[in-house]
């Protein structure tokens, strides 16, 4: 298996054009990190894959989380995993975590401390790492972006993060990602 490394926020690569994947946030910090996808679809659809609601591999949006890992404040070996069946539907999908127990208290989580990595193999063998890269204080962090605008697929390390306090609605998430909810 070939194995790429995105380091650094704001490293990419283009992707062969695939239809699955497979995304595994792993950590051993000890937090309580949740695995999101938040979606933009071909017909400009927004939607999230989150623990609330972990989606489906045999219906819209082809998006499946494996659950919610609930660590709380226990270190160890730590994943949380995310398929999508259907990347060819997508314009945009943001890989994102956050810290539910900070969010609910609206102070910072502990990512500068963290050692969270994302993994995202494809159905061709093809292996991405993906650490979060930042030194900057928040709750929420969009750790890659898949931008399929294109037709050639591009894996992005944003490594971007943000505050909130409590999570009400898709809204707030993609004030965080930067974009405009419409």
């Amino acid at each position: 298996m070939a194995v790429l490394k995105l380091k650094q926020k704001g490293m990419s690569t283009s992707m062969k054009p695939v239809r699955n994947l497979v995304v595994t946030m792993k950590w051993t910090t000890a937090a309580d990190f949740d695995l999101s996808a938040v979606y933009k679809t071909k017909w400009g659809e927004f939607g999230i894959a989150y623990f609330g609601d972990l989606g489906s591999l045999n219906t819209f949006p082809y998006i499946e989380l494996s659950g919610d890992e609930g660590i709380g404040d226990t270190g160890g070996d730590n994943e949380e995993v995310l398929r999508i069946a259907k990347l060819d539907d997508m314009d945009y999908v943001w890989i994102m975590c956050w810290d539910y127990t900070m969010v609910q208290k609206g102070r910072p989580a502990r990512f500068k401390d963290s050692d969270i990595m994302l993994i995202v193999e494809d159905d061709e063998g093809m292996r991405y790492e993906i650490p979060l890269d930042t030194g900057n204080f928040g709750n929420v962090a969009v750790i890659a972006t898949i931008d399929n605008t294109s037709g050639t697929p591009m894996l992005i390390n944003e490594s971007k993060v943000g505050t909130l306090k409590g999570l009400h609605d898709l809204a707030q998430l993609l004030d965080v990602i930067g974009v405009e909810y419409k």
